[in-house]
């Protein structure tokens, strides 16, 4: 089963249009345009999520990964014929659905196959196994979405290829053992989706430690999302200013950096998925490796603001790949967090409330970047970025209590 989960994983991180997401988004939209469509895909997400993880707990948790998939074939398409600027708020929202029924889903059901095989103490090692997987798959992704834009010049193929992986994986899911749908899982109940959804909220705010633990989600996971994607438009500054492969395209430059420094910070981000368990051994808890993280985390910010404000771009690039392997390191630990405090009957619905809180950061963070660095200059365009790492990483580390329990 476990390599079923890893194949899940690697394939479903075949998304070859996402190193260039936001260049193909700025041929048809502003900054602000591009913050404001994030934006909307979030606040999509946040509408859904939560009651897309009861279905999953109640209907069954493979139907859900299923429909999932088959919104994300939808919406790569639309993506890619989008000829108008409001097609892709369409496209955005069926990703939105993909996202909703596929967040906390898939995790749930290994988390439910660990307690069947009486391995529960293995959460962070098992994800962050899978998880290893899941960067692999970037790293080749990055690769052929690199040397499809280089030779075609175009964006809209890699949309068109991302289908592809996507059914595979449909037919993975039924592959999988009926049993890892979800102790209630079968018809249609709805006073049972709504009991399941109002006791996993009830549970993620009375619950002390699940409580400060998602509060740590929403706002690491949260910082790293709304983050990430402004890396393929700093490479893009870079690949032009830079006086490298001059006789090329503007586009293949963009494709051959873009490509060399992603396939780097994904094998280093599968390195530190495959070793999270490593912080916490060597921190000697869990609460210590998360407070680890989180002043590395702070370190990486500073470092890209100052990268921008001394106008050395290579400098913000390392930033970006520091917060990209610190984000490998810390999604294995902060899912095992949660999941310790969930029961396996709604452990869909909880981690769907972790990830909604990633989306509700990031569904107030983008528009707002978006409009800032619109206003920026171009040499200070992605210093909102590092201000607003900077503050949010500070008051997470003052607001810590460390007389918590170790294993919280």
């Amino acid at each position: 089963m476990l390599r079923r989960f890893c194949l899940y994983g690697f394939v479903k991180n075949q998304k070859y249009f996402e190193p260039f997401l936001y260049l193909a988004l700025l041929e048809k939209l502003s900054f602000t345009g591009v913050g404001i469509l994030i934006g909307f895909r979030e606040l999509c997400v946040i509408v859904m999520e939560v009651p897309s993880g009861a279905v999953a707990d109640v209907l069954g948790r493979r139907r859900s990964m299923i429909i999932s998939h088959a919104c994300y074939i939808a919406a790569f398409v639309t993506f890619a014929l989008a000829a108008e600027a409001w097609w892709l708020f369409a496209a955005m929202f069926l990703f939105s659905i993909g996202e909703a029924f596929r967040t906390g889903t898939h995790k749930a059901m290994i988390f439910a196959w660990l307690a069947r095989e009486n391995r529960s103490d293995e959460r962070i090692s098992v994800y962050g196994r899978t998880r290893s997987w899941s960067q692999l798959g970037s790293a080749l992704s990055i690769a052929v979405a690199a040397l499809l834009v280089f030779m075609t010049q175009r964006y809209d193929i890699v949309f068109l290829l991302s289908t592809v992986p996507y059914a595979i994986n449909i037919v993975n899911f039924l592959s999988y053992p009926k049993d890892l749908d979800g102790p209630h899982a079968g018809g249609v109940r709805p006073k049972q989706m709504l009991q399941t959804m109002i006791h996993a909220v009830r549970e993620a705010f009375g619950n002390r430690g699940l409580r400060r633990a998602l509060a740590e989600a929403m706002t690491f996971n949260g910082l790293h999302k709304t983050c990430k994607d402004w890396l393929g438009p700093l490479l893009s500054v870079i690949a032009l200013q830079a006086p490298l492969f001059v006789y090329m395209t503007d586009r293949r430059r963009e494709a051959i950096l873009v490509g060399c420094v992603g396939i780097v910070l994904y094998f280093l981000s599968s390195y530190a998925s495959r070793h999270a368990n490593l912080v916490v051994q060597r921190a000697g808890s869990i609460r210590r490796g998360s407070r680890w993280l989180w002043r590395m985390n702070l370190a990486a910010f500073v470092l890209l603001g100052t990268g921008v404000l001394a106008g050395f771009g290579p400098i913000a690039v390392i930033a970006f790949i520091a917060m990209a392997v610190l984000q490998n390191f810390w999604r294995p630990i902060i899912v095992g967090r949660v999941a310790q405090h969930a029961d396996e009957s709604q452990t869909a619905t909880i981690l769907s409330i972790e990830s909604q809180t990633k989306t509700l950061f990031t569904a107030v963070a983008a528009p707002l970047l978006g409009l800032t660095i619109g206003m920026m200059s171009p040499q200070m365009r992605f210093l909102p970025l590092a201000i607003l790492g900077i503050v949010i990483t500070s008051i997470m580390l003052a607001t810590d209590r460390r007389d918590r329990p170790s294993n919280s």
